[in-house]
């Protein structure tokens, strides 16, 4: 939807130079400069900036700065490439300097991105993104997500570096692009779909996040939704076979519970346990049971009691799933945690503490050719 108040356009393209670089992200730039202005800004009226290839982190950060200061609606346009500083730990946005061993000098730290956008007013701010992955990161954000906080729109595609050193293209961006300059300014949720369709998903992460949420009802019991509610789809992504996109929204989405209602809450409890259903869609029953198992944990830690409904719930969908886990291994790692949480929440059904033992001694005895690798024969106990 175009606006009548003023707006800010930042365009923001930058790869590492040399070998390190994964993306051209440069190359799309003449295509959003020839857009009309009023589909960057998506107001009748506004200021586009350009910075393409920037060497200096502080030099961004003034840039950032000062867009978002602007008072007016926010479009915040980036193409490049993110790189975890494995020192702090932290994603970076790596800028024409960067390389591994000087990322935190020479890139844009997600983080400070977030904190610069994070006083504007919920709904008045748009990030698109068209980023490539290196290796670790791209392990780091399939597990953890990728977000900018609360009240920020974020939509684009995330994918993992091409192999045998190939660069990518802003091939998401460019499509965007080519929207824009064919006359149509769909809202955000249509453009996002149809440039995503265009390119196709491969094996990125898809973003589609409106961040304008009421407060998440408390769940009566896990999975519960309501209208406005983004679970279904979520679930429908997974039950499509994109488990790495539904589960990065829903971490995505346990964040901001987080956030908003504190560690624990019964808010943030539910989003764990839609990534304990969305890893036992996707056939990972380890993943599945350790989740469940936290789930189960923070409602004990809630004070909520061992029979309390979604507490058996939880342990008893752990038990379940550890049930499945095929390697011996992994199995032998869980079993414990499972045993001490069986202790605590016996459950309705007679003898599942006896049948937890039996399995986690029957594991033990197992000769340590089948605990090897990834339990190879595929055989269960």
């Amino acid at each position: 939807m175009i606006t009548t108040a003023p707006g800010t356009a930042l365009l923001l393209a930058a790869a590492p130079t040399g070998k390190s670089r994964l993306i051209d992200a440069t190359r799309v730039l003449p295509t959003l400069a020839a857009c009309p202005p009023a589909s960057l800004t998506r107001t009748t009226a506004g200021t586009v900036v350009e910075l393409a290839d920037p060497v200096d982190q502080q030099t961004v950060l003034t840039r950032i700065r000062a867009a978002a200061a602007a008072p007016g609606p926010l479009t915040l346009i980036l193409a490049g490439q993110l790189q975890l500083d494995t020192r702090q730990n932290e994603i970076h946005l790596a800028l024409a300097r960067a390389t591994p061993s000087t990322l935190r000098y020479t890139g844009l730290p997600w983080a400070w991105l977030a904190s610069e956008l994070k006083p504007r007013r919920p709904g008045t701010t748009t990030v698109l993104v068209d980023l490539v992955a290196a290796p670790s990161t791209w392990q780091t954000i399939r597990t953890h997500g990728l977000t900018l906080g609360h009240g920020i729109s974020l939509y684009g595609r995330i994918a993992p570096s091409l192999p045998r050193h190939r660069i990518a293209a802003p091939t998401y961006l460019q499509a965007v692009a080519g929207i824009w300059r064919s006359g149509l300014t769909p809202p955000l949720a249509e453009l996002h779909a149809k440039a995503a369709a265009q390119v196709g998903h491969d094996e990125a992460l898809l973003l589609a996040m409106d961040f304008t949420p009421e407060p998440l009802p408390t769940p009566k019991a896990p999975l519960a939704t309501t209208t406005a509610d983004p679970l279904p789809a979520i679930l429908a992504a997974a039950h499509a076979g994109h488990h790495d996109q539904a589960a990065s929204l829903a971490v995505t989405w346990e964040g901001w519970a987080e956030r908003t209602y504190g560690p624990g809450s019964a808010q943030a409890i539910h989003w764990l346990e839609v990534r304990a259903d969305l890893a036992h869609i996707a056939g990972d029953t380890a993943r599945s049971c350790e989740l469940w198992m936290a789930a189960g944990q923070a409602r004990l830690t809630r004070h909520q009691a061992p029979d309390a409904p979604e507490v058996e719930a939880a342990v008893d969908r752990a038990h379940h799933q550890w049930q499945q886990v095929r390697d011996p291994r992994r199995a032998r790692e869980l079993g414990p945690r499972l045993v001490g949480l069986r202790r605590r929440v016996p459950g309705q059904r007679a003898g599942a503490m006896e049948a937890v033992q039996r399995r986690l001694e029957l594991l033990h005895t197992m000769p340590q050719a089948l605990t090897a690798g990834s339990g190879g024969s595929g055989r269960t106990v």
